[in-house]
């Protein structure tokens, strides 16, 4: 068996030594490498040419995103980032994930050798997926780039269409992508992405910052209205339930749905039973198989999806999941997918259905 190699970023011995146990422990993959600062890990990866590197955020000399900047330019290779559970630490990860990196593990701030160990799995997990993820060499835009295009609003499309993404690794960036291409007065959007509690809030705060909607995280008996987005808080189930004329949020906690919670399985199976025909759904990157049996109930319900395609991926497991489940209309390119779901809510304008 070819193992996948593993060298070790960190500056602290103790989390070198337990990742490095963690990571030995799987028959496919191997630890050749531990490294306490960017300096000494440059030199591994040049000698050792890892399949993966974990890499800590806060160490001396150079911090991790400086060193993520200039590998991600330079050498792009797999990264899955250990981050520090805290407020900083999740604005901090979500910059390494623009940056490039495929993943995260949010690592305790205390009781670390316990916590790092129940995470056992989780973070193998993830080093097999970004071992199989295409990465992208790093580009920095010239000055003077133009900026996005404007895009044409919808006018008076009915209120009662629904957009669900459901998307995991790779998916913070991707999202951002579809939220951006959207106009003003988009319908409303509901997303489940695959995250621990402690960083949806920074995640919601920062895709508001970039988008044309207004986005933030879901709250229990929230109303859905257009030109917003509600995002599943980070260890809560996100569904969609019926109100009198009106659509709401309910978010709930619950047992992990195939491993995960908030689980893409959830909220696409109220889009089924709840929505119908008026939900278009979109899938995203993402490892594993969550939410594809449920998108291709929207499917049978009436709604319309779209899922990303191979090319664009970061990792094509869900929408590979969902594609063959026949639960999608269209596979297309994430650049295209915001512009193709315009489309299809201008040519089905009027034509909501309403099922009260």
């Amino acid at each position: 068996m070819i193992k996948t190699r593993v060298v070790v970023v960190d500056d602290s011995a103790l989390v070198r030594s337990l990742l490095g146990e963690i990571i030995n422990r799987q028959p496919d993959m191997a630890c050749v490498g531990a490294a306490a600062d960017p300096f000494i890990a440059r030199e591994m990866i040049r000698s050792l040419d890892p399949d993966v590197i974990t890499l800590d955020i806060e160490m001396p000399r150079m911090d991790g995103i400086d060193f993520l900047g200039k590998l991600m330019r330079l050498r792009p290779m797999p990264v899955v980032m250990v981050s520090t559970l805290t407020e900083r630490g999740a604005e901090v990860t979500l910059k390494a994930l623009e940056l490039g990196a495929v993943d995260f593990v949010a690592k305790p701030k205390i009781g670390v050798a316990d916590g790092l160990r129940q995470l056992g799995q989780d973070i193998t997990d993830k080093i097999r997926s970004a071992a199989r993820a295409k990465v992208q060499k790093l580009v920095t835009p010239p000055p003077g780039a133009p900026a996005r295009a404007v895009v044409a609003g919808l006018g008076r499309l009915s209120t009662e269409k629904i957009v669900f993404i459901g998307a995991s690794t790779g998916g913070t960036e991707a999202t951002k992508e579809v939220l951006m291409g959207l106009p003003p007065d988009a319908p409303g959007v509901v997303i489940t992405q695959h995250m621990p509690p402690g960083f949806t809030k920074s995640y919601a705060a920062r895709l508001d910052s970039l988008a044309r909607i207004r986005v933030a995280e879901a709250r229990d008996g929230e109303r859905i209205l257009p030109g917003h987005a509600y995002l599943a808080p980070g260890g809560l189930h996100l569904s969609v339930e019926r109100s009198g004329a009106n659509y709401i949020c309910r978010v709930q906690d619950g047992e992990p749905v195939n491993r995960h919670k908030p689980s893409v399985e959830v909220l696409f199976n109220s889009a089924a039973r709840v929505v119908g025909p008026n939900a278009l759904g979109i899938m995203l990157t993402g490892m594993g198989a969550d939410g594809a049996k449920a998108m291709r109930a929207m499917r049978d319900a009436g709604a319309y999806n779209l899922c990303q395609d191979e090319a664009s991926c970061v990792v094509f497991g869900m929408p590979r999941e969902a594609i063959a489940a026949g639960a999608a209309h269209q596979v297309l390119p994430l650049g295209q997918i915001a512009p193709h779901l315009l489309e299809r809510l201008r040519a089905t304008a009027g034509m909501s259905t309403n099922r009260v």
